[in-house]
Protein backbone atom coordinates (compact mmCIF):
# COMPACT_ATOMS: atom_id res chain seq x y z
CA UNK A 1 0.00 0.00 0.00
CA UNK A 2 1.24 3.24 -1.17
CA UNK A 3 2.40 5.85 1.72
CA UNK A 4 0.75 9.27 1.13
CA UNK A 5 3.65 11.86 1.06
CA UNK A 6 2.95 14.59 3.60
CA UNK A 7 4.94 18.04 3.43
CA UNK A 8 5.27 20.67 6.17
CA UNK A 9 4.06 24.04 5.29
CA UNK A 10 6.07 26.51 4.99
CA UNK A 11 6.21 28.49 8.47
CA UNK A 12 5.54 32.65 8.46
CA UNK A 13 8.13 34.20 10.73
CA UNK A 14 6.42 35.88 13.43
CA UNK A 15 8.19 38.92 13.45
CA UNK A 16 9.88 41.24 10.79
CA UNK A 17 9.39 41.83 7.91
CA UNK A 18 6.88 39.42 5.45
CA UNK A 19 7.50 39.56 2.03
CA UNK A 20 4.53 39.21 -0.43
CA UNK A 21 5.99 39.37 -3.60
CA UNK A 22 4.33 38.75 -6.83
CA UNK A 23 5.95 38.13 -9.90
CA UNK A 24 6.80 40.95 -12.29
CA UNK A 25 7.17 41.05 -15.91
CA UNK A 26 7.58 44.57 -16.78
CA UNK A 27 8.29 48.05 -14.97
CA UNK A 28 11.15 46.82 -13.13
CA UNK A 29 14.95 47.39 -12.15
CA UNK A 30 17.44 44.76 -11.11
CA UNK A 31 19.26 46.26 -7.95
CA UNK A 32 22.50 44.86 -6.24
CA UNK A 33 22.32 44.26 -2.37
CA UNK A 34 25.61 46.46 -2.21
CA UNK A 35 23.58 49.56 -3.08
CA UNK A 36 20.03 48.57 -0.89
CA UNK A 37 22.10 47.29 2.34
CA UNK A 38 24.77 49.20 2.08
CA UNK A 39 26.01 50.44 5.94
CA UNK A 40 27.75 53.10 5.62
CA UNK A 41 25.70 55.35 3.53
CA UNK A 42 22.22 56.88 4.23
CA UNK A 43 18.81 56.29 3.48
CA UNK A 44 18.87 59.13 1.04
CA UNK A 45 21.83 58.20 -1.09
CA UNK A 46 20.77 54.42 -0.95
CA UNK A 47 17.37 55.64 -2.08
CA UNK A 48 18.71 58.03 -4.81
CA UNK A 49 21.22 55.86 -5.79
CA UNK A 50 18.15 53.42 -6.43
CA UNK A 51 16.36 55.89 -8.68
CA UNK A 52 19.36 56.69 -10.70
CA UNK A 53 19.68 53.25 -11.75
CA UNK A 54 16.44 52.31 -12.86
CA UNK A 55 16.40 54.99 -14.96
CA UNK A 56 16.76 54.66 -18.81
CA UNK A 57 20.38 56.02 -20.52
CA UNK A 58 20.44 59.45 -21.10
CA UNK A 59 18.41 60.88 -18.43
CA UNK A 60 19.51 63.77 -16.23
CA UNK A 61 19.97 63.63 -12.84
CA UNK A 62 21.32 67.03 -11.61
CA UNK A 63 20.60 68.59 -8.74
CA UNK A 64 18.21 70.96 -9.88
CA UNK A 65 16.24 68.21 -12.13
CA UNK A 66 16.17 65.80 -8.84
CA UNK A 67 14.70 68.33 -7.22
CA UNK A 68 12.35 69.24 -9.15
CA UNK A 69 10.98 65.61 -9.08
CA UNK A 70 11.61 65.12 -5.12
CA UNK A 71 10.74 66.92 -2.22
CA UNK A 72 14.00 67.20 -0.72
CA UNK A 73 16.01 70.03 -1.18
CA UNK A 74 18.69 70.88 -3.28
CA UNK A 75 21.17 70.66 -0.89
CA UNK A 76 20.16 66.99 0.69
CA UNK A 77 20.18 65.81 -2.72
CA UNK A 78 23.74 67.20 -3.58
CA UNK A 79 25.21 65.81 -0.28
CA UNK A 80 23.18 62.20 -1.71
CA UNK A 81 25.33 62.48 -5.02
CA UNK A 82 28.53 63.54 -3.24
CA UNK A 83 28.06 60.12 -1.16
CA UNK A 84 27.11 57.95 -3.90
CA UNK A 85 30.66 59.38 -5.91
CA UNK A 86 32.52 58.81 -2.46
CA UNK A 87 31.50 55.06 -2.39
CA UNK A 88 31.73 54.69 -6.32
CA UNK A 89 28.61 53.90 -7.02
CA UNK A 90 28.69 57.28 -9.42
CA UNK A 91 31.30 58.96 -10.91
CA UNK A 92 31.70 62.54 -12.73
CA UNK A 93 34.12 62.92 -15.91
CA UNK A 94 34.81 66.11 -17.47
CA UNK A 95 34.82 66.12 -21.34
CA UNK A 96 35.36 68.91 -24.09
CA UNK A 97 32.52 68.36 -26.30
CA UNK A 98 31.37 70.06 -30.19
CA UNK A 99 32.33 73.79 -29.84
CA UNK A 100 34.53 73.89 -27.30
CA UNK A 101 32.48 73.66 -24.58
CA UNK A 102 33.44 71.09 -21.31
CA UNK A 103 30.30 68.95 -20.50
CA UNK A 104 29.46 66.70 -17.25
CA UNK A 105 28.84 62.91 -18.30
CA UNK A 106 28.22 60.77 -14.76
CA UNK A 107 28.91 57.05 -15.43
CA UNK A 108 26.58 54.90 -12.60
CA UNK A 109 27.63 51.60 -11.64
CA UNK A 110 26.30 48.45 -9.76
CA UNK A 111 28.91 46.82 -8.82
CA UNK A 112 31.86 49.56 -8.45
CA UNK A 113 34.54 46.99 -7.05
CA UNK A 114 33.80 44.68 -10.02
CA UNK A 115 34.13 47.91 -12.32
CA UNK A 116 37.32 48.76 -10.70
CA UNK A 117 38.87 45.61 -11.21
CA UNK A 118 38.05 45.54 -14.72
CA UNK A 119 39.62 48.61 -15.16
CA UNK A 120 42.65 47.92 -13.68
CA UNK A 121 43.24 44.27 -15.78
CA UNK A 122 42.66 46.52 -19.07
CA UNK A 123 45.24 49.22 -18.39
CA UNK A 124 47.87 46.03 -18.08
CA UNK A 125 48.44 44.51 -21.18
CA UNK A 126 49.35 40.38 -21.04
CA UNK A 127 53.09 39.78 -21.49
CA UNK A 128 53.89 37.61 -24.85
CA UNK A 129 55.48 34.55 -24.24
CA UNK A 130 58.04 34.01 -26.60
CA UNK A 131 58.99 30.17 -27.55
CA UNK A 132 62.21 29.07 -28.44
CA UNK A 133 63.05 27.71 -32.21
CA UNK A 134 63.97 24.33 -32.22
CA UNK A 135 67.39 23.31 -32.27
CA UNK A 136 68.41 22.24 -36.14
CA UNK A 137 69.04 18.94 -37.08
CA UNK A 138 72.85 18.24 -37.54
CA UNK A 139 74.37 18.19 -41.11
CA UNK A 140 75.73 14.62 -41.95
CA UNK A 141 78.35 15.22 -44.67
CA UNK A 142 77.75 13.00 -47.62
CA UNK A 143 80.80 10.75 -48.31
CA UNK A 144 80.80 9.24 -51.94
CA UNK A 145 81.05 5.19 -52.16
CA UNK A 146 84.62 3.94 -53.31
CA UNK A 147 84.37 1.44 -55.80
CA UNK A 148 86.03 -2.27 -55.29
CA UNK A 149 87.91 -3.63 -57.39
CA UNK A 150 86.41 -7.08 -58.16
CA UNK A 151 86.71 -9.85 -60.89
CA UNK A 152 85.04 -8.88 -63.90
CA UNK A 153 81.65 -11.03 -64.59
CA UNK A 154 80.73 -12.73 -68.13
CA UNK A 155 79.43 -10.87 -70.39
CA UNK A 156 75.55 -11.21 -70.52
CA UNK A 157 73.94 -11.83 -73.40
CA UNK A 158 71.96 -8.86 -75.36
CA UNK A 159 68.48 -8.72 -75.05
CA UNK A 160 66.09 -9.36 -78.17
CA UNK A 161 64.16 -5.66 -78.73
CA UNK A 162 60.55 -6.09 -78.15
CA UNK A 163 58.32 -3.52 -80.18
CA UNK A 164 55.38 -2.33 -77.80
CA UNK A 165 52.71 -0.35 -79.62
CA UNK A 166 52.26 3.29 -78.52
CA UNK A 167 49.42 3.82 -76.99
CA UNK A 168 47.00 7.38 -77.43
CA UNK A 169 47.00 9.32 -74.66
CA UNK A 170 43.97 9.55 -73.02
CA UNK A 171 41.88 12.72 -73.69
CA UNK A 172 42.31 15.46 -70.49
CA UNK A 173 38.72 16.91 -69.79
CA UNK A 174 38.05 20.33 -70.77
CA UNK A 175 36.18 22.15 -67.56
CA UNK A 176 32.94 23.98 -68.85
CA UNK A 177 33.40 27.40 -69.53
CA UNK A 178 32.54 29.43 -66.17
CA UNK A 179 30.83 33.16 -66.76
CA UNK A 180 33.28 35.88 -65.99
CA UNK A 181 32.24 36.88 -62.42
CA UNK A 182 32.05 41.23 -63.08
CA UNK A 183 33.33 42.77 -59.71
CA UNK A 184 31.66 46.09 -58.79
CA UNK A 185 34.46 48.79 -58.76
CA UNK A 186 34.63 49.82 -55.09
CA UNK A 187 33.97 53.24 -55.21
CA UNK A 188 36.79 55.15 -53.02
CA UNK A 189 35.52 56.98 -49.43
CA UNK A 190 34.82 60.48 -49.45
CA UNK A 191 38.07 62.43 -48.37
CA UNK A 192 37.03 63.94 -44.72
CA UNK A 193 36.61 67.64 -44.99
CA UNK A 194 38.62 69.02 -41.72
CA UNK A 195 39.40 72.71 -41.65
CA UNK A 196 42.64 73.54 -41.01
CA UNK A 197 42.86 75.06 -37.22
CA UNK A 198 44.15 78.51 -38.96
CA UNK A 199 40.94 78.74 -40.86
CA UNK A 200 38.55 81.50 -40.04
CA UNK A 201 35.54 80.52 -38.02
CA UNK A 202 32.21 81.09 -38.67
CA UNK A 203 30.51 84.44 -37.56
CA UNK A 204 27.98 83.17 -34.25
CA UNK A 205 24.20 83.46 -34.73
CA UNK A 206 22.73 86.80 -34.25
CA UNK A 207 20.89 87.12 -30.75
CA UNK A 208 17.01 87.05 -31.50
CA UNK A 209 15.05 90.42 -31.38
CA UNK A 210 11.48 91.06 -30.12
CA UNK A 211 8.94 91.64 -33.22
CA UNK A 212 7.46 94.69 -31.59
CA UNK A 213 10.16 96.14 -29.30
CA UNK A 214 8.73 98.59 -26.21
CA UNK A 215 9.82 99.96 -23.00
CA UNK A 216 8.93 98.08 -20.93
CA UNK A 217 9.17 95.04 -22.23
CA UNK A 218 13.28 95.69 -22.36
CA UNK A 219 12.96 97.08 -18.70
CA UNK A 220 11.24 93.88 -17.62
CA UNK A 221 14.09 91.78 -19.50
CA UNK A 222 17.41 93.95 -18.13
CA UNK A 223 15.65 93.26 -14.59
CA UNK A 224 15.44 89.47 -15.15
CA UNK A 225 18.92 89.21 -16.40
CA UNK A 226 20.48 91.24 -13.15
CA UNK A 227 19.04 89.18 -10.80
CA UNK A 228 19.90 85.69 -12.72
CA UNK A 229 22.85 85.95 -9.19
CA UNK A 230 20.30 85.99 -6.79
CA UNK A 231 18.43 82.16 -7.58
CA UNK A 232 22.24 81.15 -9.45
CA UNK A 233 25.10 82.69 -7.68
CA UNK A 234 27.55 81.58 -10.74
CA UNK A 235 25.80 83.36 -12.95
CA UNK A 236 27.04 87.14 -12.39
CA UNK A 237 26.85 89.04 -15.42
CA UNK A 238 28.75 92.54 -15.87
CA UNK A 239 26.39 95.90 -17.07
CA UNK A 240 27.90 95.43 -20.63
CA UNK A 241 26.00 91.75 -20.69
CA UNK A 242 23.04 92.86 -19.41
CA UNK A 243 22.69 95.52 -22.27
CA UNK A 244 23.85 93.34 -25.12
CA UNK A 245 21.35 89.94 -23.97
CA UNK A 246 18.39 92.39 -22.81
CA UNK A 247 17.00 91.73 -26.83
CA UNK A 248 17.36 88.24 -26.70
CA UNK A 249 15.43 87.99 -23.49
CA UNK A 250 12.68 90.39 -24.43
CA UNK A 251 12.24 88.45 -27.61
CA UNK A 252 11.51 85.60 -24.78
CA UNK A 253 9.15 87.55 -23.08
CA UNK A 254 7.02 88.56 -26.13
CA UNK A 255 6.83 84.86 -26.83
CA UNK A 256 4.96 84.19 -23.89
CA UNK A 257 7.20 82.79 -21.91
CA UNK A 258 7.51 83.30 -18.07
CA UNK A 259 9.98 84.76 -16.72
CA UNK A 260 10.69 82.04 -14.02
CA UNK A 261 10.44 79.54 -17.15
CA UNK A 262 13.26 81.88 -18.82
CA UNK A 263 15.60 82.18 -15.42
CA UNK A 264 15.39 78.22 -15.39
CA UNK A 265 16.29 77.54 -19.14
CA UNK A 266 19.02 79.77 -18.83
CA UNK A 267 20.51 78.83 -15.61
CA UNK A 268 19.58 74.86 -15.56
CA UNK A 269 22.35 72.32 -14.80
CA UNK A 270 25.52 74.74 -16.06
CA UNK A 271 28.63 72.88 -16.75
CA UNK A 272 31.14 72.46 -13.85
CA UNK A 273 33.33 74.97 -14.03
CA UNK A 274 31.45 77.75 -15.24
CA UNK A 275 34.51 80.28 -16.93
CA UNK A 276 32.04 82.04 -19.12
CA UNK A 277 28.16 82.72 -17.81
CA UNK A 278 27.50 85.00 -20.67
CA UNK A 279 28.52 83.40 -23.24
CA UNK A 280 26.21 80.33 -21.85
CA UNK A 281 23.64 82.68 -21.53
CA UNK A 282 23.70 83.74 -25.21
CA UNK A 283 24.24 80.72 -26.35
CA UNK A 284 21.09 79.20 -24.68
CA UNK A 285 18.97 82.53 -25.17
CA UNK A 286 20.05 81.29 -29.60
CA UNK A 287 19.67 77.78 -29.13
CA UNK A 288 16.43 77.51 -26.87
CA UNK A 289 14.30 80.14 -28.47
CA UNK A 290 10.80 79.00 -28.25
CA UNK A 291 8.49 79.59 -31.43
CA UNK A 292 6.73 82.52 -31.11
CA UNK A 293 2.53 82.60 -30.30
CA UNK A 294 0.16 81.87 -32.75
CA UNK A 295 -2.24 84.69 -33.50
CA UNK A 296 -5.37 84.65 -32.09
CA UNK A 297 -8.63 83.48 -34.35
CA UNK A 298 -10.75 86.74 -34.89
CA UNK A 299 -13.79 86.04 -33.17
CA UNK A 300 -17.08 87.47 -35.00
CA UNK A 301 -19.67 89.08 -32.85
CA UNK A 302 -23.14 87.14 -32.49
CA UNK A 303 -26.03 89.76 -34.07
CA UNK A 304 -29.55 89.47 -33.76
CA UNK A 305 -31.77 89.78 -37.12
CA UNK A 306 -33.46 92.87 -37.53
CA UNK A 307 -36.49 90.59 -39.44
CA UNK A 308 -36.47 87.12 -37.92
CA UNK A 309 -34.79 88.06 -34.57
CA UNK A 310 -32.62 84.80 -34.47
CA UNK A 311 -29.32 84.86 -34.09
CA UNK A 312 -26.26 84.70 -36.55
CA UNK A 313 -22.78 86.23 -36.47
CA UNK A 314 -22.06 89.22 -38.42
CA UNK A 315 -19.49 91.94 -37.51
CA UNK A 316 -22.05 94.62 -38.17
CA UNK A 317 -26.14 94.58 -37.60
CA UNK A 318 -29.02 93.62 -39.68
CA UNK A 319 -30.30 90.83 -41.43
CA UNK A 320 -29.68 86.71 -41.60
CA UNK A 321 -28.81 85.34 -44.50
CA UNK A 322 -32.63 83.64 -45.11
CA UNK A 323 -33.93 87.17 -44.46
CA UNK A 324 -31.67 88.68 -46.95
CA UNK A 325 -32.43 85.86 -49.39
CA UNK A 326 -36.58 85.75 -48.91
CA UNK A 327 -36.15 90.04 -49.52
CA UNK A 328 -34.01 89.21 -52.81
CA UNK A 329 -36.77 87.31 -54.32
CA UNK A 330 -39.60 89.53 -53.21
CA UNK A 331 -38.09 92.59 -54.93
CA UNK A 332 -37.42 90.30 -58.48
CA UNK A 333 -41.50 90.90 -58.81
CA UNK A 334 -43.78 88.30 -59.20
CA UNK A 335 -42.74 84.75 -60.56
CA UNK A 336 -42.72 83.89 -63.87
CA UNK A 337 -42.51 80.05 -63.64
CA UNK A 338 -45.68 78.15 -63.42
CA UNK A 339 -48.29 76.17 -65.05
Amino acid sequence: MDTQQVSAPSRTPSAGVVHINIRLTDGYSIISNRLSQHRDMSLLAIGLGTHIQSLPAGSRIGVKALAEIFPESEARIAAALRELEHHGFLRRIRERVQGGRVATRTESYNHPEAAARRAGAARVSPAVRVTPAAPAAPVVPVVPAVPVATSAPAPAPAPVPVRVPECEPAPVPVPASEPPVVREPVPDPAPRLVPSPAAPKPPPPPLPFPRRPSAPLFDEAARLLAGLQVSAPLFVLSEVDVERLTPGVAAWLERGVRPDAVRVALTDDPPVPLRHPAKLVRHRLVALLPPPVPAAVPVVSLQNCDDCDRGFRSPVPGRCGECRDVRAYADDGPCLLGG
